[in-house]
């Protein structure tokens, strides 16, 4: 194409940054913009993945070095649907890619799923990971805590309730944070799953994580180690499976250590129902399950009484409808095809894409949303010469049109300059890091001359 191409990526996330380095290493004359309603970047790897992961930092230098190069701006602290809606990119760029993940709790439809004690996966990773819209306290008072899900974000739930607050000094996580975990009264969390270990959705260095911390004791129950022909099966056709099997394994034939915190994990329990006859959590009832010969599962009729004091579930999680962008709300992800995204009639809609969660739902690590991303850019650089082009196409457009409606975005020297200023906070308290929650104060220090 003669002209240069244009594109704005909504979300800083993982899925929209390796869409923009894709572009800019595709070899084609391109433009990056990307747009993030919080005033940092980085999405998911800031606020939703736990504080002691061990992979964060490797994650974020990554991401660091394309948003560090040139061809791509960053525009934090806008918001999609209410600063910028569709027609208005459509002004400065040919080609918009959505990016925006997922940062909703799947519902849970059980009866009691309403009490007062009952909490959602996204709501608490939020308190923990500072996010600037989540409350700044979190009720800590439950002695004994249900988390319904094997997948790693239950166990990221399930280690920080367990862990000491000491040993999160060693993260980012802010003072607030910090100062409600040492309140926490949790003496045992119950992490449920209502297949066999060989279904359970861990990866094997998530799940060995938790045996590394000297603050609790990690509880298998041999009963619970049972195999189909399904199960066995999924063991010999996968390497991560049989990991994280073995390590179950082991953990549930090893003699048990009196401690004072206890991490049980559970399966063959499929939760039926929240007890509280006054409308807080008292218990939490599930059902023993069996193996049916294909890895699935049935009731077995056998009910068991759990007396817990507050409930999480992590269950999933799922995208929010964009303005102006067709949305599938049973899977909870925008219809397309190889990331073109498809109207009612199943059309294109003409320069409109899609990658990461939003494109294909909550699951998959980093390395499927690398592949989501090659798959959309691919599309989009098939379609450019085709493509109607943006009327204004001058790159300080857009800046000036967002000083114009008075809002207050911040650029990729802001986060340096957020980023130099939370190591600075950190540095002062012997560590690497202390996360700024509010959202008027990273907006502050990102516009600071």
């Amino acid at each position: 194409m003669s002209r240069s191409l244009r594109v704005a990526i909504v979300g800083a996330g993982p899925a929209g940054i390796y869409a923009a380095d894709f572009l800019r290493k595709s070899g084609t004359d391109v433009e990056v913009d990307i747009f993030e309603r919080m005033p940092a970047p980085f999405g998911l790897i800031r606020y939703g993945v736990a504080p002691d992961h061990p992979r964060i930092k490797g994650i974020v230098d990554a991401l660091h070095r394309v948003l560090d190069k040139p061809g791509v701006r960053l525009f934090g602290n806008v918001g999609y649907g209410t600063d910028l809606k569709l027609d208005d990119l459509r002004q400065f760029y040919d080609a918009v890619i959505f990016a925006t993940g997922a940062a909703k709790d799947r519902p849970l439809d059980i009866p009691g799923i309403e009490l007062d004690g009952n909490y959602g996966a996204a709501d608490f990773v939020s308190w923990y990971d500072g996010h600037p819209d989540a409350p700044r306290a979190w009720p800590l008072h439950a002695r004994s805590v249900a988390v319904l899900g094997v997948g790693n974000v239950a166990l990221d739930l399930a280690r920080v309730l367990a862990k000491s607050p000491a040993e999160l000094l060693s993260t980012e996580i802010p003072d607030n944070v910090h100062s409600g975990l040492l309140g926490n009264a949790v003496t045992d969390v119950h992490v449920f799953g209502r297949r066999g270990p060989a279904q359970a959705k861990f990866t094997p260095m998530e799940l060995r994580e938790l045996d590394h911390s000297p603050h609790f004791e990690v509880v298998v129950d041999p009963e619970d180690i049972d195999f189909d022909e399904g199960s066995m099966a999924a063991i010999r056709g996968s390497k991560q499976v049989d990991m994280v099997v073995k390590t179950l394994q082991d953990w549930a034939i090893r003699d048990r250590v009196e401690h004072p915190r206890r991490l049980h994990l559970h399966f063959f329990h499929s939760p039926v129902e929240v007890l509280g006859p006054d409308g807080t959590v008292t218990g939490l009832r599930t059902e023993r399950t069996e193996l049916t010969g294909d890895g699935s599962v049935r009731g077995t009729g056998t009910y068991h009484d759990w007396e817990v004091q507050a409930v999480y579930r992590a269950v999933g999680y799922l995208s929010s409808h964009l303005a102006d962008v067709p949305f599938d709300h049973e899977s909870g992800t925008v219809p397309h095809k190889s990331g073109r995204v498809l109207d009612i009639d199943e059309n294109q809609l003409e320069g409109v894409y899609v990658t990461g969660w939003i494109k294909r739902g909550p699951v998959g690590l980093i390395g499927h949303t690398k592949g989501d991303a090659t798959e959309t850019v691919t599309s989009l650089l098939t379609d450019a010469p085709n493509l109607p082009s943006a009327p204004q196409r001058d790159p300080l457009a857009i800046e000036e049109y967002l000083t114009e409606r008075g809002i207050a975005y911040t650029t990729w020297g802001g986060w340096l300059r957020l980023d130099a200023h939370e190591r600075e906070l950190g540095r002062l308290r012997g560590r690497e890091r202390l996360k700024v929650v509010e959202r008027d104060e990273m907006v502050r220090v990102s516009r600071r001359d």
